[in-house]
């Protein structure tokens, strides 16, 4: 991906760029609204005593730390862009990845061999299917910029949007299941799910990292 242009001994701001302009004002959006995420499940989670509201809240962190990082790799620098920065911004994030397959993996783990039963909160449903809906779309755009800039930091975080979608969607079904049907382990199984697919996530972006 071209950050900067050389043009009469001058490094073009890479921000009058429409397409780049849309890029951070994406990232920005990320970043706000897993901000607000944050601080609402977890307030949540610590009002009803539900560690999976908790949890999601503290995944919500992680995403920020990525998207942060992709908002350095976007924005011009004094030099063109080169191989080792991307190479740089693709480990951060796969260590972002890594970090939200094991805190996902931990608490699952927890919950599966202690037989947890997930608590149900009206304010947490009603934030997840916010989350569900936000992060989806958020996710889609993203991509869609991504490829049109061929950045893989970019495309690697709306990645990890969408897996924020599925984890909340995860824990809805979970909840649902658990009230309906008595399945308990839904919840820590789904979550299961996404902490592998996480794990996945951040080998393949160190490996990629590796190659530029």
């Amino acid at each position: 991906m071209i950050l900067a242009a050389r043009g009469g001994g001058r490094i073009a701001d890479v921000t009058e760029t429409p397409l780049l302009r849309s890029a951070l004002r994406l990232q920005y959006t990320t970043v706000a609204w897993n901000t607000v995420e944050a601080v609402i499940t977890i307030g949540l989670g610590i009002a009803a005593g539900s560690l999976a509201l908790i949890g999601f809240g503290t995944d919500s962190l992680i995403e920020i730390f990525a998207s942060l990082v992709v908002i350095w790799h976007l924005l011009p620098h004094e030099e063109a862009d080169h191989p080792g920065r991307t190479s740089r911004a693709l480990r951060l994030i796969a260590i972002a990845f890594l970090v939200l397959a094991l805190g996902l993996a931990a608490v699952s783990i927890s919950d599966l061999v202690s037989g947890r039963r997930p608590e149900e909160s009206i304010g947490g449903i009603v934030m997840l299917v916010v989350v569900v809906i936000v992060m989806f779309t958020l996710a889609f755009l993203k991509r869609r910029v991504a490829e049109r800039l061929d950045s893989s930091p970019l495309r690697a975080e709306a990645t990890m949007s969408m897996l924020d979608g599925f984890l909340a969607a995860a824990t809805l079904a979970g909840l649902a299941l658990h009230a309906s049907l008595g399945w308990w382990w839904a919840d820590p199984g789904a979550a299961l799910v996404v902490a592998v697919a996480a794990l996945n996530e951040a080998r393949e972006n160190w490996e990629e990292a590796g190659n530029d």
